[in-house]
C-alpha cells in the first residue's frame, strides 16, 4: 500500500475545519484486512469471547470471498476517536476515506445522542472495552470457561434490552413506596383529627414495600444485573459491561443513514475543494466514491435496505442546497434515522430516487406496488426502533422470585420468533435462577404466556 495518503491527512483536516467541521481528534492506521474483518465483527478492536462473534467472522469472510463487501475503514467514535483503514486500500482509497472518517467524526462529537452516550463515559469505550476483556478472560481462570460462557450467552442475547433514557449508571429502586401525605387544605380532616383527644405520641405511617419493578422495566441487563436472587458479583459484571458497550452501540445504530450520508456528503465536498490532491487521485478517489453512494435495487425491494450511504447522502444534498449549511448542521445535531426520514423524505424525493416498491410484471412491464410516503417511511424505519429488538418488559417479579416478563405486541407491531425466544427464556433462567414467564400473543393474536419451564 502506498503510504502518501498520510501526507494528505493535515491538509484535508485543515480544510474540513476551514469549511465548518468539529471533531475531536482521530488517530488513524493502516491495518491488515483479516484485522479489519475482526474489529468490524465483533464491533470494537478488543472485545469479549464469545462463540456468537466467531459466527458473524465466518459470515463475513465468506461475503468477502464471494464479492459481496469490502471494508475500507471502521471508525470508532471518541475522544480521540479512532478510525482503522484496510491496507489494501490505494491512494484513491484512502483520501476518499480519510475525507470520510472526518465527517463521522464531526458527526459523533456534535450528534446530541451520541454526545450524551458519551458524556455518560463513552467517549473512552475502546479502553473500556479491553478493560472489560481482561476482566473475563480473568472471570474464566477462576470459573471455568463453560460457566462464563453461559453469562455471556444471556447477557449478548439480551444487549439490545437497554433503555437509553436512563443514565448509564443507575440507582436501585426506593425499597418502600413513598408515604401518602394528606391535603393541606381539607377542612374535613383537620376537625376529624382534632376529636382524638387520647394523650400520647402522634402514630407512625407504615411502612409499605414498593412493587418490583414499580413500573414496567426496559432495561433488562440493569434489571437482572440488579435485582437477580442468586447472581454472583462476577456475573453482575459481565451483565453491566455488556450494557456499557450497549450504550455506545446504540447511536451508531441509531443515526447509520444520517451518519453515513453525512460522512458520503463531506468526502464528496472536500475532494471537490482539495485542489492538492493529485488530479488521477481525485479521478480514482470520485470513482470510488460513485461506488459507494451508488442506488441499489433489484426485483421487489426498497433500495435504502441495500445501501443507506445512497439516501442519506442524496438528502444532506437536498437540505443543504434548499436551507443552507447552518440548518444541515441544526439537523445533524437534533435528529435521528427516524426524525430524519420522516421529516426530509418526501414523496418528490422518493419518486426521483426510486425508493418506492415495484414489482415486474408477467409481460414485462413495471408496476408500483405501493407509492404511499408514510408506508415507505415505516418500511426503512420499522428495524430502527426499540434498537432493533421487540418491546419487551419486566413486569412483575412474584413471591417465589418468578421473573414476568411482557412482550408490547400492539406498541410493537411485531410477532417473537419461537426458536429464538425460547432460547433466550432459557439463557434468562440460566441466570435468574427462577422460572421466567413472558405474556405475549400467538400468530392469531390470541394472548399466550411463554414459560422457561416448558421449553424444549
Amino acid at each position: 500500500m502506498s503510504t502518501d495518503w498520510r501526507s494528505h491527512v493535515p491538509r484535508l483536516e485543515g480544510l474540513a475545519r476551514k469549511l465548518g467541521l468539529d471533531w475531536s481528534e482521530v488517530i488513524f492506521e493502516a491495518v491488515p484486512d483479516s484485522f479489519m474483518t475482526e474489529i468490524a465483527v465483533y464491533g470494537l478492536p478488543v472485545r469479549m469471547p464469545h462463540w456468537s462473534f466467531g459466527a458473524r467472522y465466518i459470515y463475513q469472510l465468506l461475503q468477502r470471498h464471494m464479492g459481496y463487501s469490502r471494508l475500507f475503514e471502521v471508525v470508532f467514535p471518541g475522544d480521540p476517536g479512532h478510525a482503522y483503514l484496510a491496507a489494501s486500500n490505494g491512494l484513491a482509497d484512502n483520501v476518499l476515506v480519510t475525507a470520510h472518517v472526518l465527517g463521522h467524526a464531526d458527526f459523533s462529537k456534535n450528534n446530541m445522542l451520541f454526545r450524551r452516550c458519551q458524556d455518560q463515559g463513552n467517549a473512552h469505550i475502546i479502553e473500556h472495552a479491553a478493560s472489560h476483556a481482561r476482566q473475563i478472560e480473568r472471570h474464566i481462570e477462576s470459573y471455568g470457561f463453560n460457566a462464563v460462557e453461559q453469562v455471556l450467552d444471556a447477557a449478548l442475547s439480551l444487549e439490545q434490552y437497554v433503555d437509553l433514557d436512563q443514565s448509564l449508571r443507575r440507582e436501585r429502586y426506593p425499597e418502600y413506596a413513598p408515604t401518602p401525605t394528606e391535603p393541606k387544605d381539607d377542612p374535613f380532616r383537620t376537625r376529624f383529627a382534632t376529636l382524638d383527644a387520647t394523650p400520647g405520641a402522634a402514630p407512625q405511617a407504615r411502612k409499605v414495600r414498593a412493587p418490583l419493578p414499580p413500573h414496567p422495566e426496559r432495561d433488562l441487563l440493569w434489571f437482572i444485573a440488579t435485582y437477580a436472587p442468586e447472581m454472583e458479583s462476577w456475573e453482575r459484571d459481565i451483565f453491566l459491561a455488556v450494557r456499557e458497550e450497549s450504550f455506545y452501540f446504540y447511536p451508531v445504530f441509531a443515526t447509520q443513514i444520517m451518519n453515513e450520508g453525512w460522512a458520503s456528503y463531506w468526502h464528496a465536498r472536500l475532494l471537490r475543494e482539495a485542489d492538492f490532491i493529485p488530479e488521477e487521485t481525485y479521478l480514482d478517489a470520485i470513482k470510488c466514491h460513485s461506488d459507494v453512494v451508488r442506488p441499489v435495487a433489484t426485483g421487489e425491494q426498497v433500495a435504502l435496505s441495500i445501501n443507506p450511504y445512497h439516501l442519506g447522502f442524496t438528502l444532506w444534498e437536498e437540505i443543504v442546497k434548499t436551507s443552507g449549511l447552518d440548518d444541515a448542521r441544526r439537523v445533524m445535531r437534533e435528529d435521528d434515522d427516524c426524525s430524519f426520514l420522516r421529516n426530509y423524505l418526501t414523496r418528490e424525493i422518493a419518486e426521483e430516487m426510486g425508493l418506492f416498491r415495484y414489482q415486474r410484471q408477467q409481460h414485462g412491464q413495471i408496476k408500483v406496488v405501493a407509492a404511499d410516503i408514510e408506508e415507505l417511511h415505516e418500511n426503512l424505519l420499522s428495524g430502527k426502533y426499540n434498537f432493533g429488538a421487540p418491546r419487551v418488559s419486566v413486569t412483575e417479579v412474584k413471591n417465589d422470585g418468578t421473573l414476568v416478563l411482557a412482550h408490547d405486541s400492539q406498541l410493537d407491531g411485531r410477532g417473537l420468533d419461537a426458536e429464538r425466544t425460547g432460547k433466550v427464556l432459557e439463557y434468562i433462567k440460566r441466570v435468574w435462577r427462577r422460572p421466567v414467564l413472558l405474556n405475549t400473543v400467538d400468530a392469531n393474536a390470541k394472548a399466550v404466556v411463554l414459560s422457561s419451564e416448558f421449553l424444549g
